[in-house]
């Protein structure tokens, strides 16, 4: 990936010098912060192709960072979290985060994610351009190849991974996947989360689509074995 840029806000300088040596050996440019306040700053004005934001940071913490950072910008994030800390993992998700990886963590698996999200985030830049494919479901309109989602023909503001999870929902009506299903063919990569992410996203994504998130009529539960979409 040429000069592609990690921002790392990780305020264990030893942690943080590793990780940037790998980075550097893989060809990215690399910025850092040691707090939270500095590294919300650095991402707001230095626009990186990808943050890895540590979750307990001094200042303000990693998911203060990344809801201020969600708020107007896509960038992809990758939180760091404490190996026990499920809770970490799952909040982090449902303010936007798109991946996390727990400590202690392989390099070659951070480096392979990092490359993952960044790739997904060019497939994105580069559907702007292509023509539409808008499939319409009553009210909602989906926009297979620019990755829009339009309700009462207002653009509802999705990530790239709950309009990722829409859009494989969608093209595939009425077909039931596991939540183990919906990580290996979604998140992909060898993903090595849990299922509680898939629950987490489609949380997310009722309360952006639905009227009323406690009565979906798009993603539909199949009770003990996972999700489908339906057209109403």
């Amino acid at each position: 990936m040429d000069s592609k840029k990690v921002l790392i806000i990780e305020d264990e300088k030893a942690i943080s010098d590793i990780i940037k040596f790998n980075l550097k050996k893989e060809g990215f440019e690399v910025d850092w912060a040691y707090d939270g306040q500095e590294g919300l700053t650095k991402a707001l004005n230095t626009q990186p192709d990808l943050i890895l934001l540590d979750v307990m940071l001094p200042s303000m913490d990693g998911f203060q960072v990344c809801k201020r950072v969600r708020e107007g910008s896509a960038i992809p994030i990758i939180m760091l979290t404490a190996k026990e800390e499920e809770v970490d993992k799952v909040l982090g998700l449902e303010l936007g985060a798109d991946d996390y990886i727990t400590k202690p963590f392989g390099m070659r698996e951070l480096v392979a994610r990092i490359k993952a999200n960044i790739r997904r985030t060019e497939l994105v830049s580069g559907a702007s351009t292509e023509p539409s494919n808008v499939h319409d479901f009553g009210d909602l309109e989906i926009d297979m190849n620019r990755y829009e989602v339009r309700k009462h023909e207002q653009v509802l503001e999705l990530t790239l991974r709950e309009f990722e999870l829409l859009k494989y929902l969608a093209e595939r009506e009425n077909k039931v996947f596991s939540r183990e299903q919906l990580l290996e063919e979604v998140w992909g990569y060898e993903y090595y989360g849990d299922i509680r992410t898939v629950d987490v996203t489609v949380r997310r994504l009722r309360e952006k689509l639905e009227d009323d998130s406690s009565s979906p009529k798009y993603i539909m539960t199949k009770r003990g074995i996972g999700y489908y979409f339906r057209r109403p």
